[in-house]
């Protein structure tokens, strides 16, 4: 089986604010950024099957890059819930909350959050339930945080080391051969 996990395009947001749920639309550099993707899609071949996180700086990119598939959003697949931390500046999250966090955030939740465990074991639920369907091709349209775990999921990486994995706006990583 082989497996392309794209990150989704650039939102519209400012740096530095941390948005993960948050239903952030693409930036204006949306349609650029779909033609670089689609060039490095260009050799892939077509997928059995799309898969997307349901919010639309996800779900917008898989439209535009297949719209003649059929698509399923799942939420198994969103970022990271930063619960109260959402669209607040991290420079203004009190160091109360978001210290203890950043020396554990793979067991520690954010506040009113989920922490990386979490959504890793809602990612490898998506793979294994994915595996059972024995599709040959597929095509995942995600967040940084899924493909950080899917990927330390594929390649028995500690989540802790996951984040070594840097995944940049409109990356597509392929994966083959995988195991569940």
């Amino acid at each position: 089986m082989e497996i392309r996990l794209i990150r989704h395009t650039r939102p519209a947001i400012p740096k530095g604010i941390c948005y993960g749920q948050t239903d952030l639309l693409p930036a204006d550099s949306f349609l650029e950024e779909v033609s670089t993707i689609k060039a490095q899609l260009v050799d892939a071949p077509s997928p059995m099957a799309i898969f997307t996180s349901p919010l639309l700086r996800c779900s917008r990119l898989a439209e535009a890059l297949f719209p003649h598939h059929a698509i399923t959003a799942d939420p198994r697949l969103m970022e990271l819930d930063f619960g109260q931390w959402e669209m607040k500046a991290w420079e203004e999250i009190p160091s109360a909350e978001i210290t203890p966090w950043m020396e554990d955030f793979v067991r520690i939740p954010c506040t009113g959050g989920e922490s990386y465990q979490q959504l890793y074991d809602r990612c490898v639920d998506f793979i294994v339930a994915l595996r059972k369907q024995q599709l040959k091709n597929v095509t995942i349209i995600t967040h940084a945080g899924p493909i950080r775990a899917i990927h330390a999921h594929f390649n028995d990486i500690a989540l802790k080391d996951s984040f070594s994995l840097k995944v940049e706006y409109g990356e597509v990583l392929k994966l083959e051969d995988w195991k569940v």
